[in-house]
Formats: structure tokens, C-alpha cells, sequence
């Protein structure tokens, strides 16, 4: 049945059908031609999969990042970020990193960091003749860090499945998230020299004391954020809430950027955002549910727990395993699904649980931005007005940067668990 619904799939892509239209086709083949279940198990599933009190906070956030877009929060994070390495060649590339760096400790979602940042990044980058699709690429990748620098709903979905602690996963996401962030910025200046893009960076850019006032309210958001999350004031969900009325109130009526005529377009433009995002997560969600129940994720996992004795090796399996999974497999799912599978695996071979678990939520997050089931890409190709094919090339150099990261992570240890040393 597996086999038979990823044929399917991948010939519909090949057509150009719609990415949720093709996972659901592919689907109910599956239930109709391998199950005695009814298609009504359709339609339960599609809501089943959506029905979640932590991917509420994604249409919320998609909701915080239009209205900080409209309400110049947006904007004073992108010129707080420009001040700081605007200056240099492929500075406003940088820049981008930088944002979504500060945008993902507020949003805790990749796909709402990919609006709210490449909203005013893709057509500023463009404008200075960057490649769209650099653009649109650079801003998918650096989205990924909405998942891995704390809050992350991934993290708590981990703590969750796996009885670890999600304060101390959410501390051990700064290190990774901050490796991250370092190796696509430089990655990103080195392309930028490399092909003379980005000279007149600095045009506009204003200075850093100027930028840091005006992006006050904005930097306070963070804080507010985080600093609710971990002193137990509201849930990483009712953050998402939170940030909605912060980013309302201060565009509203401090920035006066947003009056009550807009207030429509940005609902519409926030409805019609989620609804192509949380399509594609209900489509992932029926096709999760059928390989698992096919045992293919249980299998998989009990045979890379019998046939491997090394944690080196077993650790490069699993590296593998998931880069796989989260190409076909939403990323919720699959925590759900394995972190109770492999975490004890991982215990087994004395390999601490929440490092185990960084690994974990970093490798799924590569499948955001990798297609069939890459989030980020259909988010950032929405923005950049792409097709997934026309960035794919671009997209390939950001990938194999990740893999490099998440090598070192992987490998060593203090990466994740150095500030975790410090608090617990």
C-alpha cells in the first residue's frame, strides 16, 4: 500500500496537481485499494489531523506575523537586523538570517516566520537584484529556525512523546539555533562575494542606535514571549494569542501603522494563508496515518534498534531515517510517532534524551524545506510568487549547510546540551 500511494504521488507532482490534492488522491487510492476501511475515514482523518491544541497556534501566529508586517514591527526588526550587518556586501541577505533569527523567538513557527520576514525581505532583496530565487530559498532555510530556537511547538510535542523535559529541550535549541543561524549567515556572505551581490547593501540602512529605539516594542516581544513560556504565565499556543493582541495593539495604536479598514484584508490575507497551510498539513496527516498503520515508521525504527550496535553508527542511522521521514512525513506526526520508538533506543546506547531529541527535531525540520512535503518552500514560493521547481537549484547549497550543522550537532554534544549545563 505504501509503495503503491508514494507512485501515485509522485506521478501527480510530475502532472503539476496541487501538493495536498495529490498526498489526499494518493490516499484515498491506498484506503480504497489495500483497506476494507470506508472513505468516510477520509474526511475524519483530514480533521483529525488539524483538530490539535498546539497547531492552533499556527494560524495565530500566521495572524501575529501579518499584523507585525502591517504594523511596521516587521519592518523595524528587518532594519534592526540590517544595522547590525546591513553595511557589508550581501548584507541585506544576512540580514535575513538575522530577522528570522529574532522573529523565531517570538513566532515558535517556521511557516509564520516565512511570511511575516519574506514579506518585506524577498521584495527588498529583489529590489536590490538578488536572484528571486536566492531570495525565496535563503528565506525558506533561514525560516527553519522558527522550529529550532525556542519556543517550538516541535519541542514540546518531543518533552511530550518522549517524557523529557520541554524546559530543557527549550534551553538546548539556543545552541543549535544559534549554529545554525551562524553557518547560513556566513554561508550566505561568502555566495553574496562570490557573485557580487549585494554591493549597494548599505543604501538606506540607518544606524544602530536609531534602529535599536525604534525597534523597542519589537525586541520587547521576545521577551514577553519567552520569558511567559518559561515562567509558566501561558502555554507556547496562548503565546501565539498573545502575540496577536501585542502585535495588534502596538500597530493599532502606538506605530499607527494599521487602521480598522485594514483590519479586514489582513484577516482574509491570514485566513487564506492558513488555510493552504493547514490543507497540506491534514493532507500529511491521512497519509501519516496510513503508513503507520501499514507498521512501516515501527518497523523501520525496530530494525535500525536491532541491526545496529555502535551509537556512532546508530546515530548516523537514525541521521538517515529521519532526513527521509520528514521529506514524506508531517513533522508533529512523526515526533508523535517516533520519539517514543527511538528515544529509548537512543537511552539504550547512553545517548542523553533531550540531545537525542534536538537531533531529532532539527533532521524533521530539514523537511520543511525539502519537497514533497517542504512547508517553508510552497510558504516562500507563495511570497516570491515561484513554482517549487525554480528554486530547487538554489535551495540544494542551504540543505547541505543544515546537514553540516546538524553533523556537528549530532556529534557533539555540547552543542545542545552546553547552555542546559548552565541553567539545570
Amino acid at each position: 500500500m505504501t509503495s503503491f500511494m508514494l507512485f501515485v504521488m509522485v506521478a501527480l507532482f510530475a502532472l503539476s496537481v496541487p501538493i495536498a490534492v495529490a498526498i489526499v488522491a494518493a490516499s484515498v487510492g491506498g484506503i480504497a485499494f489495500f483497506t476494507t476501511m470506508p472513505l468516510i475515514v477520509v474526511a475524519q482523518k483530514l480533521m483529525t489531523s488539524i483538530d490539535s491544541f498546539p497547531l492552533m497556534a499556527v494560524p495565530f501566529f500566521i495572524l501575529a506575523g501579518n499584523l507585525m508586517e502591517a504594523g511596521g514591527i516587521s519592518r523595524r526588526l528587518v532594519d534592526f537586523a540590517k544595522s547590525i550587518v546591513g553595511n557589508i556586501q550581501g548584507g541585506l541577505a544576512c540580514s535575513c538570517v538575522l530577522t528570522c533569527m529574532i522573529f523565531a523567538s517570538v513566532s515558535g513557527s517556521s511557516v509564520a516566520t516565512t511570511f511575516a520576514i519574506g514579506a518585506i525581505i524577498i521584495p527588498a532583496m529583489i529590489e536590490h537584484r538578488y536572484p528571486k530565487e536566492f531570495a525565496a530559498a535563503l528565506q525558506a532555510t533561514s525560516a527553519e529556525l522558527g522550529v529550532i530556537i525556542p519556543p517550538s511547538i516541535p519541542m514540546i510535542l518531543y518533552g511530550v512523546s518522549a517524557e523529557v523535559s520541554i524546559g530543557e529541550m527549550f534551553i538546548a535549541g539556543i545552541g543549535p539555533g544559534l549554529l545554525i543561524g551562524g553557518a547560513l549567515t556566513l554561508f550566505t556572505y561568502v555566495t553574496c562575494k562570490i557573485n557580487g551581490w549585494g554591493k549597494d547593501d548599505a543604501e538606506g540602512n540607518i544606524g544602530f542606535l536609531k534602529a535599536t529605539e525604534r525597534a523597542a516594542l519589537a525586541l520587547i516581544m521576545p521577551v514577553i514571549i519567552i520569558g511567559g513560556i518559561y515562567q509558566g504565565v501561558f502555554t507556547p499556543t496562548e503565546a501565539s494569542v498573545v502575540a496577536v493582541f501585542y502585535a495588534f495593539i502596538v500597530g493599532m495604536f502606538v506605530y499607527r501603522a494599521i487602521g480598522w479598514r485594514d483590519v479586514g484584508p489582513i484577516l482574509r490575507k491570514s485566513v487564506l494563508s492558513s488555510a493552504v497551510i493547514m490543507f497540506i498539513i491534514a493532507a500529511a496527516g491521512l497519509f501519516s496515518f496510513l503508513i503507520t498503520r501499514a507498521g512501516v515508521p515501527a518497523a523501520i525504527g525496530a530494525w535500525i534498534a536491532a541491526a545496529i550496535e555502535s551509537p556512532w553508527l546508530f546515530l548516523l542511522a537514525v541521521n538517515l531515517f529521519l532526513f527521509v521521514v520528514g521529506m514524506f512525513v508531517e513533522t508533529s506526526a512523526s515526533i508523535i510517532v517516533l520519539a517514543p520508538i527511538l528515544a529509548p533506543v537512543a537511552m539504550h546506547f547512553g545517548i542523553d534524551p533531550v540531545h537525542f531529541g534536538i537531533v531529532m527535531i532539527v533532521n524533521l525540520a530539514l523537511g520543511m524545506v525539502t519537497p514533497p512535503f517542504g512547508v517553508n518552500l510552497f510558504a516562500a514560493c507563495q511570497v516570491a510568487g515561484l513554482s517549487l521547481e525554480q528554486i530547487i537549484g538554489r535551495l540544494v547549497p542551504f540543505v547541505l549547510v543544515i546537514l553540516a550543522c546538524l553533523m556537528v550537532i549530532t556529534y557533539v554534544p555540547e552543542v545542545p546540551l552546553f547552555f542546559r549545563s548552565l541553567v539545570y
